[in-house]
């Protein structure tokens, strides 16, 4: 079956190709695309060619090297085909979710693939990825009930995560530039939303002068990540939730970090944390979101949707000072639309 992918050629080069989506095997299913999710963190690294040249692909459906070409991508969600001889629990019809690149049509094994559950259509299934590592930082964000944490970066993770930390009974404050994302941080559960460059003041008042108990650090701006080392309590926590890739970041750790005894922490959606493991699985994990999925609402964060054909161009407005990426929230390939819109 002939269909086509989307591939990053070079730095800020992206492509629409012809690819392949043979009958599945016997352990395999045949996926039809219905939308597919463009990430304007960990995406535009790749397509910048800010991502180590050597570092090993983590996704056994991405193709090619960091080094160029590469065809990446992780949510991509449509329905079920046709199954392979072996197959159980998946028929045709069935609304799926692929950590796959962006592609109209696709053939993997059946253990990749997520069923979405009754009530969750393909266009808010896209979110899967992106709900996944939320509750990874959330488990990775040592907080109790009636602390404060502050999420500076309200895109699409940083929405999702401070939702979720607002329901584990956290006070949440949040900082991003945009209004409009802003404007969504409140109506997922923040309690005071800022500018980043109002940030410490916010935190000020509402700690009564302490601090907050954790930041979680989600926009990506090593300026934001030196900020949220001097907002956090002695002994808090900032979980680095971004992904810098080859950015170069500077860090104040002469002031409140070393006086204050505060940790800086890591969180990879790739692993659990270890203090999880003994309770928690990737099976548990994946349960957790798709309970979690109907229940939060996340059409609301589809800004825009696009043909496969126009994505090429819309990398280049994402990555630059254009009203297209500075409105944008969640950006999704629509595989309904013809390649002309």
């Amino acid at each position: 079956m002939r269909t086509e992918a989307l591939w990053f050629c070079g730095p800020r080069s992206a492509r629409v190709l012809p690819a392949e989506a043979p009958p599945p095997g016997s352990g395999e299913v045949r996926v039809e695309a219905e939308f597919s999710a463009i990430s304007a963190g960990t995406e535009l690294l790749v397509y910048r060619g800010e991502v180590p040249k050597n570092l090993p692909l983590d996704l056994p459906t991405l193709e090619g090297s960091f080094a160029f070409p590469v065809k990446y991508g992780y949510a991509l969600t449509g329905r079920v085909r046709d199954v392979g001889g072996a197959v159980a629990g998946l028929a045709a019809g069935d609304a799926v979710f692929v950590h796959h690149p962006h592609q109209r049509a696709l053939t993997v094994p059946a253990a990749s693939v997520v069923r979405l559950p009754e009530g969750v259509g393909p266009l808010e299934g896209v979110f899967f990825a992106n709900l996944e590592t939320a509750l990874n930082v959330v488990h990775d964000t040592p907080v109790k009930l009636g602390e404060t944490v502050a999420v500076t970066g309200l895109g699409v993770v940083g929405l999702l995560v401070a939702a979720l930390l607002a329901r584990s009974g956290a006070r949440v404050v949040a900082s991003d530039g945009r209004k409009a994302r802003r404007e969504l941080a409140r109506r997922l559960g923040a309690g005071a939303v800022c500018t980043p460059e109002r940030l410490s003041d916010l935190v000020s008042r509402e700690t009564e002068g302490r601090g907050v108990d954790a930041v979680v650090e989600a926009s990506g701006s090593g300026t934001a990540l030196d900020a949220a080392l001097g907002c956090v309590i002695r002994e808090g926590t900032v979980v680095v939730a971004s992904w810098y890739g080859t950015k170069p970041v500077s860090l104040d750790l002469g002031s409140n970090f070393h006086r204050g005894r505060v940790r800086l922490r890591s969180s990879q959606v790739g692993s659990i944390a270890p203090e999880l493991t003994p309770r928690w699985s990737r099976e548990r994990r994946t349960r957790t979101v798709l309970d979690l999925l109907p229940t939060l609402g996340l059409g609301r964060l589809v800004s825009h949707r696009v043909p496969l054909g126009r994505a090429p161009e819309v990398y280049g407005k994402l990555d630059g000072d254009e009203p297209f990426g500075r409105e944008a929230v969640q950006v999704v390939i629509d595989y309904h639309q013809s390649r002309e819109r």
